[in-house]
């Protein structure tokens, strides 16, 4: 029972002190947490698999559009 009291302290503690910190900030949000986010992570040109895939979704395959077209229904 001690443990777990200490535990919802020390936690009650780090809430409150994110809190502080994002109240006298100038940008008044917390830090985003996200991969695509980060400079360090965006001169690397590492993004996160979420943007990624979607990147790799819009993509237009060749061999799709070949087979789309009326020049190969043409043909066949």
């Amino acid at each position: 029972m001690k443990t777990l009291l200490i535990g919802f302290l020390l936690l009650f503690i780090a809430m409150i002190l994110l809190g502080i910190g994002v109240f006298f900030s100038k940008k008044k949000e917390f830090p985003s947490g996200h991969i695509g986010d980060s400079e360090a992570m965006k001169e690397r040109n590492i993004g996160c698999a979420s943007s990624q895939d979607a990147e790799m979704r819009a993509k237009k395959n060749p061999l799709e559009e070949l087979l789309k077209s009326d020049e190969y229904n043409y043909l066949h």
